[in-house]
């Protein structure tokens, strides 16, 4: 593991020097947020007092977007799947072949190392959000639902990395992946809940959705925190989600065995 702990390292180097950059994504990134809840706010402002949509209240909906901003912040893929997919199509991880070193935990160390770093970077401007925003801010139901919470969340975190890494790995048999890589996150986008909680949409279609992993990236972990998935349901959504992640690692590995067989370089 020594290895990978130096990789980890490096990845933590490397990553520092972009601190500035996400500063300002980050900061910048909450202008959307706060146009969301403007709209929000507007919408329980004509229902009138107390008014509840999906059985959210205007405290809870509020809390709900800024927790899709932490666990965004805590779990998103930034660069990992194009230079995977670059690493393919230039031929540079040829030295990974001739090296005692597994392609997937080496770049799960630079994932790792990347989300420590931005996440510390992008907690000073959020944090100052919430802090803004803290009368609405809706803590977790119990002491046990905030740990639930952040093992969702890291469970979400390698799904999230082993779907980017599975899209990368399309490189191996098509030349540009990035319309893949765009479609996959439009669809991510939707039924992972960052655009709106899955809860508020049609019975069936929600139901749809929560048969993809997807929910299971964003939406499933929020639940938890909020105490909306509770009892035999939150224990059979962990479950759900460990075989998830559990399916996203064994895709991963397969579709690396079978790309690298399609593998040729030439050059040096």
């Amino acid at each position: 593991m020594r290895k990978y702990l130096h990789v980890f390292g490096i990845g933590i180097q490397n990553t520092l020097v972009y601190r500035a950059n996400f500063l300002f994504r980050a900061a910048f990134g909450l202008i959307p947020l706060m146009g969301t809840l403007f709209v929000w706010r507007s919408i329980y402002r004509e229902k009138g007092e107390g008014a509840s949509i999906g059985g959210y209240a205007i405290a809870t909906m509020v809390s709900y977007y800024l927790l899709v901003t932490v666990v965004d912040a805590l779990t998103a893929v930034a660069e990992d799947d194009w230079q995977i997919a670059a690493d393919i199509r230039d031929g540079n991880i040829s030295q990974f072949l001739l090296k005692p070193l597994d392609y997937l935990t080496y770049r799960l160390s630079l994932y790792l190392s990347g989300r420590l770093i931005y996440t510390t970077v992008a907690m000073i401007p959020v944090s100052i959000f919430l802090i803004s925003l803290r009368a609405d801010l809706v803590g977790p139901v119990s002491g046990s639902a905030a740990v639930w919470f952040l093992l969702s969340v890291a469970m979400a975190g390698l799904l999230q990395f082993f779907i980017a890494y599975a899209m990368a790995l399309l490189a191996f048999w098509v030349l540009d992946v990035s319309t893949f890589i765009f479609i996959q996150f439009a669809f991510e986008y939707i039924a992972s809940g960052h655009l709106f909680p899955l809860d508020i949409l049609p019975p069936a279609l929600a139901t749809a959705l929560k048969l993809t992993p997807y929910p299971y990236l964003c939406y499933f972990p929020i639940s938890v925190y909020l105490g909306r998935v509770q009892g035999p349901e939150l224990v059979q959504g962990l479950m759900i989600q460990a075989a998830w992640v559990m399916a996203g690692y064994g895709l991963a590995r397969w579709m690396w065995s079978r790309g690298i067989r399609h593998y040729s370089a030439a050059g040096g």
